[in-house]
């Protein structure tokens, strides 16, 4: 009898599963993942700090098997010099003043497209095309093919799921992986922007491995997040219409958007010694995987967790940033990202609306999302 829930459970609806492990303490085995689960926020905390004896640097880490070493998948100085190279136009200073204007256009851009047709389906419309091209456009990629790169990223996804779920890296990814090593490698070759300021501090291959996670997280986060967000908050009206009457509150749904379902909800780390961890006894070289969901839902530190609560008063406490050394780069960026088209859709789409059907279902092992975001409202007149 196999020890925990399935991969199709954790995919599926995780948070009863993991409400269930919690209550049996913070750490789990589970057969399915061949490893150790983290379901509280104070062991997530703890393993997430501690880089030294909770590693990524381990060949079993799935990102690296498909782009390689960068940022993600090393600890210590290496990670530090991957990280500095890509700094500074993430920093949130720099979000603000270089990136604001730039995302608040582009948010409005795009809802002004399809503001006519009076439906749309806003993950596919809004969150993703959004996060394409905020993320090109950050690395100094705006001549890129959005839909290409889209297609490149989505293959990738899937390759790096795979990896997870036991299965090797298939020729589509690798055929994705080379496809978007060009296209960044003639962005380094043009000579400007931080792809080519970073060739001055690290060497080819791993300014293209660095590149490639960059841009997965931020389209990763931000597409999950700004989907999620419409999601919840057109599924409840009266929430809906207080942050269409007061805008200060639409920081505060991103927020709770990005506690109640991280877009990013697995993160794996490896044990470098034998370690107590909360009471369990964990051997060198076993997976621990800490679980953002399990510890975004943590009643300990969050009450009522399965709500969606735009009055929440310490959602900012979620971990899907996660913490310590590999706290999320993009997270400024993440966060303005979402608000900006939260803020497009409630000014450029009268009454929108949940559309006939109702949310649609949240799905992913690591990366979860929701299928579909159907919205309606009311055109303007010709």
């Amino acid at each position: 009898m196999s020890h925990g829930p399935s991969l199709d459970d954790l995919a599926e609806d995780p948070h009863p599963h993991l409400a269930r492990l919690r209550l049996e303490g913070p750490v789990a085995w589970i057969d399915a993942l061949g490893g150790w689960l983290v379901v509280d926020r104070a062991t997530a905390l703890e393993v997430l700090r501690d880089d030294a004896t909770f590693t990524v640097d381990d060949p079993r880490f799935s990102t690296a098997q498909v782009v390689g070493r960068s940022m993600l998948s090393t600890d210590g100085d290496e990670h530090d010099r991957h990280r500095a190279a890509f700094a500074e136009p993430f920093r949130a200073a720099a979000v603000r003043d270089e990136l604001g204007s730039w995302l608040r256009n582009e948010a409005r851009r795009i809802v002004t497209g399809f503001a006519p047709d009076g439906f749309a389906e806003l993950r596919s419309t809004l969150a993703a095309p959004l996060a394409v091209s905020t993320v090109l456009h950050t690395l100094g990629m705006d001549d890129a093919d959005a839909d290409e790169v889209l297609g490149w990223y989505r293959t990738i996804g899937s390759a790096i799921e795979g990896v997870n779920a036991g299965r090797a890296v298939d020729a589509a990814a690798r055929g994705a992986v080379a496809g978007l090593r060009s296209r960044v490698d003639a962005t380094v070759a043009a000579g400007a922007g931080p792809l080519a300021m970073a060739t001055g501090h690290l060497e080819p291959d791993a300014v293209f491995a660095n590149a490639a996670v960059i841009m997965f997280g931020a389209i990763e986060t931000s597409e999950g997040t700004t989907a999620s967000a419409l999601a919840h908050l057109l599924a409840d009206p009266d929430q809906l219409d207080e942050v269409r009457a007061d805008r200060s509150l639409a920081a505060d749904a991103v927020e709770e958007a990005l506690r109640i379902e991280p877009a990013a909800c697995l993160v794996d780390r490896y044990a470098t010694r034998d370690v107590e961890l909360a009471g369990t006894s964990i051997t060198v070289g076993d997976l621990v995987t800490v679980s953002l969901a399990a510890a975004n839902r943590d009643p300990e530190a969050f009450p009522d967790p399965d709500r969606f609560d735009l009055h929440r008063p310490n959602a900012r406490q979620h971990l899907t940033f996660v913490q310590g050394p590999h706290v999320c780069l993009g997270m400024h960026l993440a966060r303005l990202e979402t608000r900006e088209a939260l803020e497009a859709g409630l000014d450029l789409l009268p009454d929108i609306r949940l559309a006939d059907g109702g949310p649609s279902t949240t799905r992913g092992l690591v990366f979860r999302k929701p299928d579909a975001v159907g919205a309606a409202w009311e055109p303007a007149a010709d």
